[in-house]
Order: structure tokens, then sequence, then C-alpha cells
């Protein structure tokens, strides 16, 4: 039974895009997985999101995709939103997916905008559509051009949002000017996909994170978003504030990387990566450490 939602917050407030844990010969470690959601779950997080960059999923099979909604949901599935991420670049690929997510127990899909292929607005609208009909799950939308190639335009956004199932968006395109214009004129719940970003995307109008920082201050993130909820927006910034060198330091390098190396300095489970990401260097470490002690993180 997935945790109670409301069209204002269909995944919650906070979820953290999870890493997918491995172990040291780089099998996909479920038990691992398992421990790491309840963490993160008893850390504050409402919501998970599985099988993202975050999580990899570049280089996980669709069955390791498929087993680890299914650890995550059978751990924590009954207090948290287990979304799962299913977007490729390949419309019926990503309709596979979506199947066997929902098959897989999970609560909602993210479907990141087709990368490399760069299509057109219509055929976004078609791809986001298609994997929209193929479930009956709610549905978020990933923008990230910076990855992708190709942003979704505020019109586009519009269209889809006239889906029933199409219900959120994370954004990570960096542009508040158009945030706010997607926002307004869609009614679409509005997730911050870029950290830094979290408490600027919260003033014009967006309901919670989608965060890789989540992993190691989900407690500060929770705090940040009460804040500004209950109206106490000096309290939110000075949070924000405190966080700046925790959001600079996981973003030195690929977010992956750093958040394996950051869970492994507090022994949670994490593991290696697989190519092309590779392990932070001695030094990158030595930063992170500095970075996550500058915003307040124990290691």
């Amino acid at each position: 039974m997935a945790p109670t939602s409301t069209p204002q917050t269909p995944f919650g407030r906070v979820l953290t895009a999870m890493v997918t844990p491995f172990t040291a010969d780089g099998v996909l470690d479920l038990d691992g997985a398992q421990r790491l959601a309840a963490h993160l779950v008893d850390a504050g997080n409402d919501g998970l999101v599985v099988n993202g960059t975050t999580g990899e999923s570049p280089t996980t099979s669709d069955a390791e995709k498929s087993d680890l909604v299914r650890a995550v949901v059978e751990a924590v599935g009954d207090r948290a939103h287990v979304v799962a991420g299913v977007g490729t670049n390949d419309t019926h690929h990503s309709i596979e997916l979506a199947r066997a997510a929902e098959q897989a127990g999970a609560h909602g899909l993210l479907t990141v905008t087709p990368y490399y292929n760069k299509p057109p607005q219509e055929g976004l609208y078609r791809h986001f559509t298609a994997i929209a009909d193929a479930t009956g799950l709610p549905v978020m939308l990933y923008d990230i051009p910076g990855r992708s190639g190709v942003p979704i335009n505020t019109e586009t956004i519009v269209r889809l949002a006239e889906h029933p199932r199409i219900v959120a968006n994370k954004d990570a395109k960096g542009d508040l000017g158009r945030a706010s214009w997607a926002i307004a004129r869609s009614g679409l719940a509005w997730y911050s996909g870029d950290d830094m970003l979290n408490l600027p995307l919260l003033s014009v109008g967006a309901v919670g994170f989608v965060s890789v920082v989540g992993h190691v201050v989900t407690p500060e993130l929770r705090a940040l978003i009460d804040a500004y909820t209950s109206g106490d927006v000096q309290k939110a910034t000075e949070i924000h504030q405190k966080l700046l060198p925790v959001y600079t330091g996981m973003f030195r390098t690929q977010g992956v990387m750093t958040t394996k190396a950051a869970l492994a300095l507090q022994g949670l489970p994490g593991g290696p990566l697989r190519p092309p990401m590779v392990e932070l260097t001695p030094e990158e470490i030595e930063q992170l450490k500095i970075d996550l002690a500058a915003g307040g993180v124990q290691l």
C-alpha cells in the first residue's frame, strides 16, 4: 500500500534520488539497497527515486532495475513513495520499463527527456504521452536539458499536463523565469531537481525536492521545506546558506561519484561504481570531507 498523497504533493515533499548499491565485485546489492532505503526514509524522506541517473541507470540491466524496485518497495513502500526511473531515448523501451516497474510495485514513474537523439517538441509530447498511457501509475516528467540536449518547452509542458496521469515535473532546467511560467500555466506539482535551487524554486511555486544531497542532509532539507511552508522564510534561508558547501561539494564532479564516496565515509551501503563512472581520487575525497564538514555533515 502506497503512502498517502495529495494532488499538490503526489510524491511527497522530500525525495532522494537514491544510488544503486553494488557489492565489492560489482553485483547488485539488494540487501544494501534495502538498508540504504530504510536509512533515508528514517532520516525524513517521504519518497525515493530509484533507477535514476544517480542510480546508475545507464549501466544497470532491465532485470536489475525491476529487482531494485521490488526490493525498495518491500523495504519502505508502506511509508515512502517509490518512484522508478523509466526514461530512455527509445519510447518502446521506456514503455517496457514502465510496465515492468508497475509490476514490481512502484508507486510512480520518473521519465527523463530523451537524450542524444534530440527529438522535436512534438516527439517529446508523443514520447511522454505514450509512457503515461502504458500504465496506471502517476508520472513525473524530468526536464534536464544539460544532460538530454533538449528542453521541454513550456507549451509542451502545458499540453502534457492535460494527461490525467502526468502530475509532476522534476525541474533541472536552471531557469526560474521559465519555471515560474510553467508552474503557473500547467498546474503540475513542481519538484526541484537541482539542489542549489531548492529554496529559489520553492519561492516560485515548487512543492518539493528530488535531491542528491538528501543522501547526507535529509533532516536539513526537511527542516528547510517545513520552515518555508510554515512561513518562516528567514529560517529557510539560513538553512539554505548553511547547506551551500554541501551543494557545491557534492557536485564538484559527477553526483553519483561523490555520493558513493560520502556514503562510504559514513559506513553506509553504496559500493563501487560501474564504468564509465570512476572512484574519486584521494585528493577529491579530502575536498569532499572539507565541503561536507563546512556544511555541518558529521563523518
